[in-house]
């Protein structure tokens, strides 16, 4: 049989209930207790009395026993005084304090889903690494530094290349030396777009270069400082670079250069990402669909801030970053790790790179 709702709530006493009950149930009986002997204080005199009678002790006895209303005859109490309910209410329990804390929030700079990038104005900003996009896997713990030249090795064997980079910033060099140093491949700069003016023109130095270099028998690739605002300028400085490749012999890849100028203001500034990426293409397809291997350059922040990578995948990146480990996340295949170089065979400065695919094997 089902009880009654309330019947449940009778039932089951808290601690709370029960020493109410006690403590009233006390003080009633304390009360009786001091009723008892003051009344019993007043009948003395009585009893003495009839003492000397057994007869009237008996009686005595009998009359010296005080009726309910001899207790309670003086008393101005009323059963309403004995009602401590409201005295002693039911606890309720207090409630938690609440918290004064946010959510948590990951830190960027150790969660492992975020990069740190420098852009143009000096500002720091950490970038969420898109799971889309491949990474690299590279164990940087198999880079060794020989003679200033960087060396990737594997299973102990070296399987990286070495190489420089090399425009009329470089003046005169000895393409020679160069390759008894150490160099496996150069990257040669074919020449420019001006960056206000918006004119194409060779570096005055690229056609001396690329001859003394194919003598000393060097790999060869080339690269275009671009500042092409339409997808014409970038397929115009594409068949530039390959009119004046096409009596040489060039392994390595030719790339695209967009990058914006110190202390000036560059043609691509006003460029959005999208067409700057869409640019990129024009120049990288024309490339490829001549029988060469097209290479995309740029700094980190460049490659992940200026451009699009989830729309240019299928090309290899050449990635400037002149520190000891890159912390670029994404795949890449050549690395620009030094502009302040000395190598025998260029005078002043030297730009060194690191190759880790044999692109004369490709």
């Amino acid at each position: 049989m089902k009880l009654p709702d309330d019947s449940n709530d009778r039932s089951e006493m808290t601690p709370t209930i029960v020493s109410t009950i006690v403590a009233v149930s006390l003080f009633v009986l304390i009360i009786l207790l001091m009723m008892i002997i003051i009344n019993h204080k007043q009948l003395v005199p009585r009893q003495t009395q009839t003492a000397q009678s057994p007869s009237s002790v008996s009686t005595a006895a009998d009359d010296g026993y005080p009726d309910t209303e001899d207790l309670i005859g003086d008393s101005n109490l009323t059963p309403d005084d004995f009602d401590f309910w409201d005295m002693y209410p039911e606890a309720t329990p207090e409630p938690e304090p609440e918290s004064t804390e946010g959510p948590a929030v990951n830190d960027p700079s150790t969660d492992g889903r975020h990069t740190l990038v420098v852009n143009a104005d000096g500002k720091e900003e950490w970038v969420l690494i898109s799971p889309y996009l491949p990474k690299h896997d590279y164990d940087f713990t198999k880079l060794v530094c020989q003679s200033d030249l960087m060396k990737y090795y594997e299973d102990g064997r070296q399987v990286s290349f070495v190489g420089t980079d090399i425009s009329k910033a470089q003046g005169y060099v000895d393409f020679n030396k160069l390759k008894k140093a150490g160099i496996d491949f150069v990257m040669l700069r074919v020449g420019a777009r001006g960056y206000s003016s918006g004119q194409l023109v060779l570096d005055d130095y690229f056609l001396d270069n690329i001859k003394r270099a194919s003598d000393a028998e060097l790999e060869i690739g080339v690269y275009f400082f671009s500042q092409a605002v339409t997808e014409a300028e970038a397929i115009e400085e594409a068949n530039l670079v390959l009119e004046q490749i096409q009596d040489y012999t060039v392994r390595y890849p030719i790339a695209f250069d967009m990058e914006y100028v110190d202390n000036d203001t560059s043609r691509v500034e006003g460029v959005s990402r999208a067409d700057k990426t869409t640019i990129a293409r024009a120049f990288l397809d024309t490339v490829k669909a001549a029988g060469y291997e097209p290479m995309i350059y740029g700094d980190k922040q460049w490659l992940i801030k200026e451009i699009d990578l989830s729309k240019l995948t299928e090309y290899d990146i050449w990635l400037s970053q002149l520190e000891d480990i890159p912390d670029y996340p994404y795949q890449f295949s050549m690395w620009q790790y030094d502009r302040q170089a000395s190598i025998d065979g260029i005078s002043g400065y030297a730009n060194l790179d690191i190759s880790f695919i044999d692109y004369s094997e490709k």
